[in-house]
């Protein structure tokens, strides 16, 4: 695990140098703070190798690794940030909307007051009624239809953030992520 400044080697999200936007690395994967967020928190995780481009270019040691590392920054994103819920995504190919040609997960905090404003549930929707999520999520439907909707800006129309700004950014999650991990005694592989 690498909690320390990516500065010493190289990160490549496709072919652009994200070493100041990345907080987290561990010997397959990183993840690093979103040049143009939807919300504050909004994160990626990435594969180190550029050339895993969808999920099922990884090898098994980089796949378990990927799961690993996308469920530590699963639970200290929502922690960190306080969400209620997550929006974990994958677009996986450029028909599922996939725009760069590199792996990445999008992991985007989401809280009962923000309303429903993600279109893509009614694509992936499936009713299971009698489960406790259902009951969360009829409740934050109804509350939404009742408040006003998150609009999220189109991609076109959110202005990238400085390299500063992310840096920063990153050195602050970066020694969150450190804590959080000492704190919850979690054994991280590198």
């Amino acid at each position: 695990m690498s909690l320390k400044s990516s500065s010493d080697s190289s990160v490549y999200f496709y072919k652009f140098i994200v070493n100041h936007q990345v907080f987290f690395k561990s010997k397959y994967s990183y993840a690093l703070v979103n040049l143009k967020p939807i919300v504050p928190g909004h994160v990626l995780v990435v594969p180190l190798r550029t050339s895993a481009l969808r999920l099922a270019d990884l090898s098994g040691p980089e796949s378990i690794d990927y799961m690993n590392t996308l469920q530590l920054v699963h639970k200290f994103i929502e922690t960190h940030y306080k969400a209620d819920s997550l929006n974990i995504a994958i677009q996986d190919g450029p028909e599922a909307g996939q725009s760069v040609p590199h792996l990445h997960t999008h992991i985007i905090p989401r809280f009962a007051t923000d309303n429903y404003g993600d279109a893509i549930y009614s694509k992936i929707e499936k009713l299971d009624l009698y489960s406790q999520f259902e009951v969360r999520r009829r409740s934050f439907v109804e509350a939404s239809t009742n408040g006003s909707k998150l609009v999220v800006k189109a991609d076109e129309d959110r202005i990238p953030r400085t390299d500063e700004v992310m840096k920063s950014e990153a050195d602050r999650l970066r020694a969150e992520i450190g804590k959080y991990i000492t704190e919850n005694n979690i054994q991280v592989d590198i």
